[in-house]
């Protein structure tokens, strides 16, 4: 289903092969929860998805794991900015920002976070959502 669904869109993307389960459980061990079911789901099919000059549309399972444990454990970003252990960030915009999932509160919304100010701004009511409004233009990087 994610990997037709990329397929489908306008826009340059290229899908990787699947994430394997031993990577899956890795990437949740390391974060300290499950992955959202549906991001879960996308990284079965591909282990991420990249857009033109090579944007993370959706990082593979593997960075997930190491950007959010970065984000979450460096002493300099958390004096820089509000907490980042309720997000889990999944994609670059290419210029700094990033897009995160909030799995704590089981919400499939889609936030960007903009790393020069802080905020985090709903940007896609779930992550096929944000597939296609990435690859459409409709969310302004």
């Amino acid at each position: 289903m994610w990997t037709e669904l990329v397929n489908s869109l306008p826009g340059p993307a290229t899908v990787r092969p699947p994430a394997s389960e031993a990577s899956l459980r890795s990437c949740a061990d390391a974060l300290g929860h499950a992955l959202p079911a549906d991001l879960a789901a996308l990284l079965r099919e591909s282990d991420g998805v990249e857009g033109e000059y090579g944007s993370g549309i959706v990082w593979s399972a593997d960075r997930i794991a190491s950007e959010n444990l970065l984000l979450r454990t460096d002493a300099d970003l958390a004096a820089l900015y509000m907490p980042f252990d309720p997000l889990l960030f999944f994609a670059d915009a290419g210029n700094g920002d990033l897009f995160a999932l909030v799995p704590g509160v089981r919400r499939p919304d889609v936030f960007l976070w903009d790393h020069e100010t802080d905020s985090r701004t709903w940007v896609a009511p779930r992550l096929a959502t944000y597939l296609e409004w990435r690859q459409t233009g409709h969310i302004e990087l």
